[in-house]
């Protein structure tokens, strides 16, 4: 078959997907909702008028790549896009199978689709788990049209799916679910005599529901998974209450994937709530990432980075409090340690701040590699021989601690620079003092040398 020459062409019949008797199926898989009018949240892409509803509803989807938290309802809404559409509905798990099952849906697909002109909807769940090559391999028969790829993915697509597969399939973000649309779907399953619990004969007290929806983070498949842990755990004709609930739940486990995107995500958090003077939320992250299982070092590092960009001259002690943050770490180890991470977040999210040194060395860098020739004036270079002592070096230096007022009139940047500012004080912290005590010494500078004032030492006097 010439279209599969990537895959390959085996005979392959059609291989159906194993059924699981409904009532033994977890509560979740039962309760999978089978038309848009049961789906729950994603308005954004669902709603009127909205860009997957619209290709539903014109009966043409394209491929596409479903980015979205555990629980979103991924798979299902990539089933009812077939559904809807009339199109077969064909799931890979990149997790469990590879190339050779592909092969045989692609094939399946050509044949359907010349035998009946039946399209495929080829899903691919955590599609991120296919290498690059695996990855290029659906381009074809993505473009010929022998399959409607939808992928899923819990990752940044950005990083773990291949350009040029993301120009072929648009990327629709789902976001975590809302507690009110999580209770809905409780509300449902427990109501629901043939899918759900609703023939249990349960009890529900409102704030039990209530905990459960706000404590599934999101997550509606975790979320029926919680009621029906609890519905076992008090049986038959039972009363759930909030202490049973909180029973089923046991853990919850961080979102948070010290690998991944919400490792960036959340430092960026907590580096943006530092600077932004947010006490609170920068104790927040910070638990975040340490209960996540962050490297305690790592947060360390970036507090250090935050006390030099953001706070800097504003409160010199602040890079201090982070170094000794990070030896106090080092010194007591986890859980104590933690406590000395907390108080320098604290520090530096309640300091001044300033990014005026942050500025003043970038625009430093940014002229020494403009000018990597200008040449030390000769009057500030060190002169430990004679020849260069009678070349000039160090000649004319004035010795600024010898001067009436303790400053000389003289340059210290190269010719090419002279008068370039680049650190400008800022107007919080200690830095208006130091504005002041710079611009007492530039005026000094500018003036006649001050009576009494000259070289002291030697001209070989070291820099």
């Amino acid at each position: 078959m010439a279209d599969l020459d990537l895959f390959g062409a085996p005979e392959a019949r059609p291989r159906p997907e194993p059924r699981v008797p409904e009532r033994s199926a977890p509560l979740a898989a039962r309760m999978r909702p089978r038309t848009l009018a049961e789906f729950k949240g994603q308005e954004h892409l669902l709603g009127t008028g909205k860009a997957v509803r619209a290709m539903i509803d014109a009966g043409r989807p394209g491929s596409m790549i479903l980015w979205g938290p555990p629980g979103s309802g991924k798979t299902t809404l990539a089933r009812l896009v077939a559904a809807e559409s009339g199109m077969t509905f064909v799931a890979l798990s990149a997790v469990s199978e590879g190339i050779a099952r592909v092969r045989e849906i692609i094939a399946e697909a050509d044949e359907r689709l010349r035998t009946t002109e039946r399209r495929t909807i080829l899903f691919c769940d955590e599609i991120h788990r296919f290498n690059k090559a695996q990855q290029d391999a659906f381009l074809p028969h993505v473009e010929r049209g022998t399959v409607i790829l939808i992928g899923a993915t819990t990752e940044n697509p950005s990083f773990e799916v291949v350009r040029p597969l993301l120009s072929r399939a648009p990327v629709y973000v789902l976001n975590p679910l809302s507690p009110p649309e999580i209770r809905s779907i409780l509300e449902e399953a427990l109501s629901d005599t043939e899918r759900g619990l609703g023939s249990e004969g349960l009890t529900v007290e409102p704030d039990a529901l209530d905990f459960v929806a706000a404590a599934s983070d999101g997550d509606g498949r975790r979320a029926l998974g919680v009621l029906e842990a609890a519905s076992a755990l008090v049986g038959r004709g039972g009363r759930i209450d909030l202490a049973a609930a909180r029973e089923a739940l046991q853990h919850r486990f961080a979102t948070y994937d010290k690998g991944g995107e919400e490792h960036y995500n959340v430092i960026s958090a907590l580096h943006k709530a530092v600077r932004g003077s947010d006490p609170d939320a920068a104790l927040y992250w910070l638990a975040r990432m340490i209960d996540g299982g962050e490297d305690p070092l790592y947060i360390a590092r970036r507090l250090v980075r935050m006390a030099s960009e953001d706070i800097g001259l504003a409160d010199p002690a602040a890079l201090q409090v982070a170094l000794a943050a990070k030896d106090a770490f080092h010194f007591l180890g986890a859980p104590e340690g933690e406590l000395a991470l907390a108080e320098a977040a604290l520090y530096l999210a309640t300091a001044p701040k300033s990014n005026r040194a942050y500025e003043a060395w970038g625009a430093a860098m940014a002229r020494a590699r403009e000018t990597p020739g200008a040449p030390v004036p000769l009057h500030i270079r060190n002169a430990p021989t004679d020849l260069m002592e009678e070349l000039g070096y160090g000649r004319d230096y004035l010795y600024d601690p010898a001067e009436a007022e303790g400053i000389a009139r003289q340059e210290y940047l190269p010719d090419a620079l002279r008068g370039e500012v680049f650190y400008r004080p800022g107007k919080f912290g200690a830095e208006p003092a130091i504005a002041e005590r710079l611009a007492w010494w530039a005026e000094r500078r500018r003036g006649p040398q001050a009576p009494g004032g000259g070289a002291s030492g030697s001209r070989r006097q070291g820099p």
